[in-house]
């Protein structure tokens, strides 16, 4: 048998047809979420069973968080790919070295708040004058509630429990829009009311953030991430959220159908993934405002919890990576 000559065998294997996205290796990325699976992770768990980040070439794990999830932490080591945190804190972590990006907003606005029975005397932020607040002390809508409404009250620190809410009509206390109301209400309290972060004019985001080097090395598949990302929470939010409440399942034998379909509607109700803003509405679903990041600086920095001039929206998050 004659042997080709090697530059004829070179000319072979360059004329070989590349192998298509198909063929290749899907690349996995670990996703670790803020707290236990739950509906507010609709959006990733919808993406993931409908087969989205598959159809990217991504193997996708979500990695349940709960009180001490660490995610900066993860997400600035590389234990962790992507993130879901809040605006806030990332930012704060951010002044402090955490080589980390905001690139898509998870809810566009934080859905924390304060619990208030529906018979409690508060009515509106200024009512808190001389309350006992249930929350976390580092919590900066605290500061900033005290400077914008010139109040004094007291914190007591959480536990993520409602019991001591249920035991006192008067009680106020941090709390997730979309989670601690239905469990009042099964606990046998009334649906209580809400002072959101939003009302008061502090815009926060729920935010996915990245490491740094993960963008820099990966921004192909950082961007169909967020694609197959955006297309699960619009499928979650205006389709059948079925597959995403039976991968819940799986996940938390807590989540009954009951609580998902009340979550989700608290979700969809407040507008929290499309925006409530003019232009809100399913092509919001994921993105970050430049604007809105350079007000909540400029609201840290005036409560003096994050060092003038230390980050701007220019240096924590892009808007690159996301689906046009």
């Amino acid at each position: 048998m004659t042997k080709r000559p090697p530059f004829l065998l070179a000319l072979a294997l360059l004329s070989l047809p590349a192998a298509s996205a198909a063929e290749k290796a899907p690349l996995k990325i670990t996703v670790q979420l803020d707290w236990i699976s739950e509906p507010e992770h609709g959006g990733f768990y919808q993406a993931l069973a409908r087969g989205f980040f598959r159809d990217e070439g991504l193997d996708v794990t979500l990695v349940p968080g709960g009180p001490n999830a660490f995610v900066m932490p993860k997400v600035a080591t590389g234990q962790a790919d992507i993130g879901q945190a809040d605006s806030t804190n990332t930012l704060l972590q951010q002044a402090e070295g955490l080589p980390i990006l905001q690139v898509a907003a998870v809810f566009q606005d934080d859905p924390s708040g304060l619990l208030i029975h529906a018979a409690s005397s508060v009515r509106k932020f200024e009512d808190l004058q001389g309350k006992a607040v249930i929350a976390r002390p580092e919590w900066a809508f605290l500061k900033f509630l005290q400077k914008k409404y010139h109040l004094v009250f007291s914190v007591v620190p959480q536990n993520f429990s409602v019991a001591a809410f249920l035991g006192n009509r008067e009680a106020i206390q941090q709390g997730y829009f979309i989670s601690e109301p239905y469990h009042i209400v099964k606990a046998g309290g009334q649906m209580p009311r809400f002072l959101s972060t939003w009302d008061a004019g502090f815009r926060s985001y729920a935010v996915l953030i990245t490491n740094r080097k993960f963008a820099r090395e990966h921004p192909s598949e950082l961007k169909a991430f967020l694609r197959a990302y955006v297309r699960g929470w619009r499928d979650y939010v205006t389709g059948d959220p079925a597959p995403a409440h039976e991968a819940l399942k799986r996940a938390n034998a807590n989540n009954t159908d009951d609580f998902m379909n009340f979550s989700r509607r608290m979700i969809i109700d407040e507008r929290l993934v499309t925006g409530r803003d003019a232009d809100g509405g399913p092509a919001k679903i994921g993105q970050i405002d430049p604007a809105r990041y350079a007000t909540q600086i400029a609201q840290l920095e005036d409560l003096g919890i994050l060092p003038k001039g230390k980050v701007t929206a220019a240096k924590a998050m892009t808007t690159e990576f996301l689906p046009k």
